[in-house]
């Protein structure tokens, strides 16, 4: 969902393309009356942005328009999905009638399982997610054979499977929802009957808890579109049945788990990272990450700044004496601020003196606990993702407020993006790229209509047909706005609203489109000022690029000639002809081109959301199965 916004008044365009540079004034109760307020009461309206009078009840302009909102997407208390027990007993009488006969002395050859399972399977109390449980009882009932017992003992396979995954916390899984208890070897054929139970049991533990395995390794331990509605990605459910039918016949047990991880290296990348996290010392200088503190205040975290500051800019900087007179000072005095402004800019920051989150992460870096949450967050986004990421590829990873264009394993172009803001985030989802638009309409979301839109409309129902804008019905056919009597509407308006390019339009030049539900995309914007913040969270949920040319020739596969060639003649669309998928991602780590994890600010707070669905999912396991 992203404003679009293009008039064909020039004198309008040049405000709106003003006011989309600064920041909304504080009478400005939306975008539009921000975009519009400023021009309006210079117009013949002056009073047109007070307070209306009462309204009279019986005008349907003012009755059904009291307040109609769309709600954006929220984020859910998590609950994670209940254990149940297998019904085994299906396998018992699935076994009613079968040649095997379960007398009073089993074959002392080896364990078998018709054997085990007639003698009973009572007491027997494990619990699983309900598509293992099914899957468990699907899979032994037609192939009534043990797995991971030979003769009376867990055999090889077994004992590597169970290795494999005792090592789960390298994939920043956690190994004790996937443990299981391997027999002791017993050479005594005395109460074989109960060696038969025990054998049974860890047959069918041990294959509960390696398609749990398979199942987070392909990412389904967290359902992600539980967690929000900004998260938007297809279901994962492997083939668990198949997954056993496997492990029965495969001689490399642990090569056939271990494949079921994403293959990609930006999750070895980060699996090394995890690595030399859990190795490295915790001897940090801990600062406040969410600390914000302007010249002439105080803060008991700036002796740990300073202290910082004094080693990356080393002996011998022209600050050393400042900053010898400030060791423990607790007041952020004017001396102070050429120091940070210093720093700042030796770390690439717009040095403008105020201590924030980015700037505090980039003096003091996170925290070893902090950038090891990361990590093991970002691996389990990855698992949400195709294993195979694709080449050519765009990423967009919207905590760096990058987009990249990716070919093998070299990033071709990365481009300075502003993404949606904290009350209208961006999504987290993947597609395809279609289509570039050039010289663009903007089709307005129903939304932005209802939400930001009716409220002018309601006292100045003209407005859209001078400001640029065209009104359509269901069947296309042009309507004046001002025909249009907007208050009889509430959330849902039975009319398109779209605006006409121009040289002040939101979009810009040209769109980058992914059709999707969402309505995102990647677009250009006349809002250039934008990009030298270091925080770019102003949209309304699209993607927009300070390089939209380069973007647009990289998905093409052309130049950036031709892009400049189409933008001359028009409005125009042009079809991309190869497979480009898109991914509309949400990383706090993520590695560079060399491997080398970066650490970004979790600007909507989603990590944590995040880490609590993990920690309700890791209860119900540790607790209940």
């Amino acid at each position: 969902m992203e404003f679009r916004a293009k008039t064909a008044l020039r004198p309008l365009a040049v405000v709106s393309a003003l006011l989309f540079v600064a920041p909304p004034p504080a009478h400005a109760e939306n975008f539009f009356q921000m975009l519009f307020g400023g021009w309006a009461r210079r117009s013949a309206h002056p009073n047109e942005f007070r307070t209306p009078a009462r309204p009279n009840r019986n005008d349907t302009r003012t009755r059904a328009f009291s307040a109609p909102k769309i709600a954006s997407p929220s984020y859910h208390d998590y609950e994670a999905a209940p254990l149940v027990k297998p019904d085994l007993s299906r396998l018992q009488a699935g076994l009613v009638g079968n040649s095997q006969r379960a007398g009073p002395e089993p074959r002392l050859a080896g364990a078998d399982f018709r054997e085990a399972v007639q003698r009973g399977t009572g007491g027997f109390d494990l619990r699983a997610e309900k598509e293992i449980a099914e899957a468990l009882v699907d899979y032994y009932s037609a192939n009534p054979e043990f797995i991971w017992v030979s003769g009376l003992d867990a055999n090889g396979r077994a004992l590597e499977t169970v290795r494999t995954l005792d090592e789960a916390d390298a994939y920043g899984l956690i190994a004790a929802e996937y443990a299981v208890s391997v027999p002791r070897r017993n050479l005594s054929l005395e109460n074989i009957g109960a060696r038969l139970s025990e054998l049974l049991r860890f047959e069918i533990t041990l294959s509960a808890r390696v398609l749990r395995y398979v199942r987070d390794a392909e990412g389904a331990r967290v359902d992600p579109n539980r967690l929000s509605g900004y998260y938007d990605f297809p279901e994962k459910r492997p083939d668990l049945v198949r997954v056993l039918k496997t492990l029965s016949r495969t001689a490399d047990a642990r090569a056939y788990l271990e494949s079921r991880h994403p293959q990609n290296a930006e999750y070895k990348a980060l699996r090394v990272e995890l690595e030399m996290l859990r190795a490295e010392p915790d001897d940090d200088v801990k600062v406040d990450t969410t600390l914000l503190l302007k010249p002439g205040g105080t803060s008991p975290e700036l002796p740990k700044i300073l202290s910082v500051v004094a080693r990356d800019l080393g002996q011998g900087n022209e600050f050393e004496d400042v900053l010898s007179r400030h060791t423990a000072s607790e007041v952020y005095g004017e001396e102070l601020v050429p120091v940070i402004r210093a720093a700042q800019e030796k770390f690439g920051l717009k040095p403008d003196g105020i201590i924030g989150p980015r700037t505090v992460t980039a003096l003091a870096g996170m925290p070893r606990e902090m950038r090891l949450n990361k990590v093991l967050v970002a691996l389990e986004q990855m698992r949400w993702l195709p294993s195979d990421l694709g080449s050519p590829r765009v990423f967009i990873n919207q905590p760096a407020f990058t987009a990249s264009y990716i070919e093998g394993a070299q990033t071709r172009l990365t481009t300075r993006t502003v993404i949606g803001m904290p009350t209208n985030q961006t999504s987290f989802f993947y597609d395809e790229i279609e289509q570039v638009d050039y010289n663009p309409y903007w089709g307005v979301p129903q939304s932005i209509i209802v939400n930001e839109m009716l409220p002018r409309l309601r006292r100045d129902p003209g407005y859209l047909d001078r400001s640029g804008y065209e009104v359509t019905d269901a069947k296309g056919r042009r309507i004046p706005s001002s025909a249009i009597n907007w208050g009889a509407y509430g959330a849902k308006i039975p009319f398109n609203v779209r605006q006409v390019p121009s040289e002040a339009n939101a979009l810009g030049e040209l769109k980058i489109l992914f059709p999707n539900k969402h309505a995102i995309y990647m677009h250009d914007t006349p809002a250039k000022k934008l990009f030298q913040q270091d925080v770019r969270a102003f949209s309304h949920g699209c993607i927009r690029l300070q390089d939209p040319r380069g973007m647009a020739a990289a998905v093409l596969g052309t130049s950036v000639e031709h892009i400049a060639d189409k933008l001359r003649n028009g409005h125009s669309s042009e079809k991309v002809t190869r497979k480009v998928p898109v991914y509309v991602a949400y990383f706090t780590a993520w590695p560079d081109d060399a491997g080398k994890v970066h650490y970004f600010h979790d600007i909507y707070d989603r990590d944590t959301y995040l880490k609590t669905a993990i920690e309700k999912t890791s209860a119900v396991r540790l607790t209940g199965g």
